[in-house]
């Protein structure tokens, strides 16, 4: 199986998008042209922020699935590589939820 791309891009509106794709050279390039009319054409320029590559396009779409959705301050713990902080954000603070959670 091909290897997959997970990456997070800027938008010249300031707002962030995340894809995936098997070639991540070809892909940018796409976004900066607007090659597909979508999300990104319309906020060009971009900017590649974060990129990490999976063995398998089934890893990869499944990452991409789980950080679009997250919220902004994650994926920016994510592009800063602040693994604790994008930790403790990921902890549940809302108590009818948690099981774990001391009161």
């Amino acid at each position: 199986m091909k290897q997959g791309w997970v990456y997070i891009l800027e938008c010249a509106d300031g707002s962030y998008y995340t894809g995936c794709t098997s070639d991540i050279d070809q892909r940018i390039g796409q976004h900066e042209k607007g090659f597909y009319s979508g999300y990104t054409s319309k906020r060009r320029p971009v900017k590649l922020l974060w990129s990490d590559m999976f063995p398998d396009m089934d890893q990869a779409i499944a990452v991409e699935r789980q950080i679009k959705g997250w919220t902004r301050k994650k994926k920016e713990a994510l592009i800063r590589g602040d693994f604790t902080g994008l930790n403790e954000l990921a902890e549940c603070k809302n108590q009818t939820h948690c099981r774990n959670k001391k009161i």
